[in-house]
């Protein structure tokens, strides 16, 4: 798949590329010989006024939030411009897709919930960072060989449109997946697909978090009832351009323009650079004095007029490679790896940090405790058929751990059994009851929520009335 003719600023493009509402993904290697990805923006959308400005300000938006600790989004390695052309470069593979996948057939429900699971997470993460994705759908869903579920495109689509998504919409895509997943394995599995359904309905009623709770705690309609990547691990494998030839026709890889140094977009902060600010309606800050360029001596200075060396390294073809090849090439080749090698320090430093603050930050986390249970039903009479939402707000410490719990209905015998995931300075959660009655009949329905650990035993419960 590889087609080493064809490279931008060190990225070696292949011949699997497809196109989007943005313009043409390429799968690509990166200069240290992994998976990467590659976006050549549509002239027609990059060039419009404010727009490259906009797309350097989400792109470093993205990159302070990984650097604090945000997972689940794809890493942008950098912006560079050739020319007339302008680049993305990730440092991550950019697919195979969710819409890859579902091309090829249904996703299984315990891929599908994993998949839900982590999109959630990582969403909620950023509209609690102060930003949102915007352009949540199955083609910015990327599925990693291990089956972990990443989003790519962060912010691009609105930096476009020059608009700024608000949650509610992130939250209608995430739906919106949901209930394609659904669709997807609906006739196999209807107990899980009804599932899914309802999950979709809640994210757009109570939000992202309720939804994902909702599937965490009713997983026992899953197949085996579990949560598990592992059909979207071997989904993702076989589907990679880089295991199989597409079978559909490809567009032409664009080959970068030859004019000029590959200059980054992404700003270097110096000795005038102002403060940097993270989060929605951020100002981009102004460019510096001269162009930051890739390449032998990484220069800010103007541009000078090239020297062979230099037309060498950009051009990278064939006939290049019989220009003077001496011990220079070799002492540039050793800068760059040292570059390299000091980055790479420096972001092992940074992760280290953050896992030992997280060690210490744990250590310690008070016991999770619950204070207190409140059960809500229905003031309204419900009539035949009614599907009854009751829901329990129960109220921890805000310390993480697991609560287990039990619903039981005055009505039947049944007891719905669930546990629920808490988080660190978060006190409340929502604990939702859905209670189908059928028949002719006049009586009062009543749900008790138990929570059973950490002990000590928590009770309560709330009546409503059903007449047909």
């Amino acid at each position: 798949m590889d087609n080493p003719g064809n490279g931008i600023a060190g990225f070696r493009l292949t011949e699997h590329t497809w196109m989007t509402e943005l313009g043409n993904w390429i799968d690509a290697i990166s200069p240290d010989g992994r998976r990467a990805g590659a976006l050549l923006f549509d002239p027609k959308l990059i060039g419009l006024p404010g727009v490259r400005e906009r797309v350097v300000q989400a792109v470093m938006t993205d990159q302070r939030l990984v650097l604090a600790g945000l997972t689940g989004l794809i890493p942008v390695a950098d912006v560079v411009a050739a020319g007339d052309q302008v680049w993305l470069l990730t440092a991550q593979a950019v697919s195979p897709t969710l819409a890859d996948l579902l091309a090829a057939g249904p996703i299984d429900p315990n891929g599908a919930a994993s998949l839900l699971v982590e999109t959630a997470q990582t969403l909620l993460a950023l509209h609690a960072a102060g930003t949102t994705h915007g352009s949540v759908h199955p083609g910015t869903v990327v599925i990693t060989a291990e089956g972990v579920s990443l989003l790519s495109e962060r912010g691009l689509s609105d930096a476009i449109r020059a608009q700024v998504s608000q949650r509610e919409r992130d939250a209608a895509g995430w739906a919106s997946l949901a209930r394609g997943l659904a669709a997807s394995f609906g006739r196999d599995v209807p107990e899980s697909a009804e599932l899914f359904e309802r999950v979709a309905a809640t994210a757009q009623t109570l939000g992202l978090g309720t939804a994902r709770d909702l599937l965490v705690n009713e997983r026992g309609r899953l197949p085996g009832g579990r949560i598990s990547r592992d059909g979207l691990a071997r989904a993702a494998r076989g589907r990679s351009a880089f295991a199989q030839a597409p079978s559909y026709a490809r567009p032409p890889v664009p080959t970068p323009q030859d004019e000029g140094d590959i200059v980054t977009l992404l700003r270097v902060p110096g000795p005038s650079a102002g403060p940097v600010r993270s989060g929605i309606g951020t100002q981009p800050q102004e460019p510096p004095a001269g162009p930051v360029q890739f390449g032998p001596g990484v220069s800010t200075q103007p541009q000078q007029a090239e020297t062979p060396a230099q037309r060498i390294w950009r051009e990278g073809r064939g006939e290049a490679a019989t220009v003077h090849r001496g011990g220079g090439q070799a002492a540039r080749a050793s800068r760059a790896r040292r570059r390299r090698t000091i980055l790479s320090a420096a972001v092992f430093a940074v992760i280290m940090a953050g896992a030992i603050l997280a060690w210490f930050r744990l250590g310690n986390a008070p016991e999770l405790a619950v204070k207190s249970i409140n059960v809500v039903a229905p003031k309204k009479t419900q009539g035949c058929g009614s599907a009854v939402m009751v829901t329990a707000t129960v109220v921890t410490n805000g310390a993480p751990g697991e609560i287990t719990y039990e619903w039981r209905k005055n009505l039947d015998k049944e007891i719905v059994k669930g546990t629920l995931r808490t988080k660190a300075d978060q006190t409340s959660y929502t604990v939702p009851l859905r209670w189908t009655l059928q028949g002719r009949s006049s009586v009062k329905a009543t749900a008790t929520l138990r929570v059973l650990a950490p002990g000590p035993v928590l009770t309560d419960k709330a009546s409503f009335t059903y007449k047909c």
